[in-house]
């Protein structure tokens, strides 16, 4: 039995991951995958690939080629979710805020530095047309970290997927007053290069059983009320997110990946761009 360490968010997106692990079918092919959920995100998973900690990442797109231009570690095996991810632009529910507009010079909570979360506060500040220089932050580590800054008073708006957050929107702890899709697939599968270079045949397999899951998903027989039941969700959001949501089988092309690093270093976010090959390996 191989074993195989994977991280990422306890997000109704992994869903297809924890299916494929508890009906045995990694088992079956001779993995052991282990799971670790990580609610920090993006910026914790990239510390968890340079620190060997663990050898697979279901990760933003975004945050890993930002990580992967300055340190290349690992490599991005293949898009598994190729739709936007839609970030929700939430305040504390009882804030005096009610538009984006409202937030301009206004401090951004962010679940840590290089994550989602912060680039996303740059793509949304180009977008409003605001100094993206003079965006003040608050490191919040993550969702429970949001909740606690938002209400205290210590930042003024936080950045996170649409949905995961609807829960405290529908209970009145945030107000969600806009939303910034990415304009790229938003999670990819990233794998440690030494791991990658002595077991490429188990990515290979590992990629297989996910893909025959995910090609799948939506078909799966009242995989809207489990998602529901599983993610603390109204089936209505569910059915709606479904609907925009696409997973995918395929890596990043070129043209893709020139679009996210274009976007970054245009931001300032990244120093220099680096040839595909640095970024992205097929297997």
């Amino acid at each position: 039995m191989k074993e195989v360490k994977i991280a990422g968010v306890p997000e109704h997106f992994n869903l297809p991951w924890h299916m494929c692990i508890e009906n045995g079918e990694f088992n079956e092919a001779g993995i052991d995958l282990q799971w670790t959920d990580v609610p920090e995100g993006t910026g914790k998973m990239c510390q968890m690939l340079r620190d060997n900690e663990t050898d697979i990442a279901i990760i933003l797109t975004e945050g890993i080629i930002k990580e992967l231009t300055e340190n290349p570690h690992s490599s991005i095996v293949q898009v598994f979710v190729k739709s936007p991810l839609i970030w929700g632009i939430h305040v504390d529910g009882k804030a005096k805020y009610n538009s984006v507009s409202d937030l301009e010079h206004k401090i951004s909570a962010i679940s840590r530095l290089g994550s989602g979360s912060h680039l996303m506060s740059f793509v949304n500040a180009k977008k409003n047309n605001w100094n993206i220089s003079a965006i003040p932050f608050e490191i919040v580590n993550n969702l429970g970290g949001a909740i606690a800054s938002l209400s205290e008073g210590k930042s003024d708006y936080f950045m996170w997927e649409k949905y995961t957050t609807k829960p405290l929107v529908d209970n009145g702890t945030f107000k969600r007053v806009g939303e910034c899709p990415t304009p790229w697939p938003c999670f990819v599968i990233a794998v440690r290069n030494r791991f990658l270079s002595e077991n490429k045949s188990v990515i290979a397999l590992i990629l297989d059983i996910i893909n025959a899951t995910t090609e799948e998903f939506k078909h799966i027989p009242s995989i809207d009320r489990t998602l529901a039941s599983r993610y603390d969700q109204k089936v209505e959001d569910i059915q709606q997110w479904l609907s925009q949501t696409q997973w995918s089988q395929k890596n990043l092309d070129e043209k893709t990946v020139q679009i996210v690093q274009n976007q970054l270093f245009e931001l300032n976010i990244i120093s220099k761009k680096v040839d595909l090959n640095q970024i992205v390996k097929n297997i």
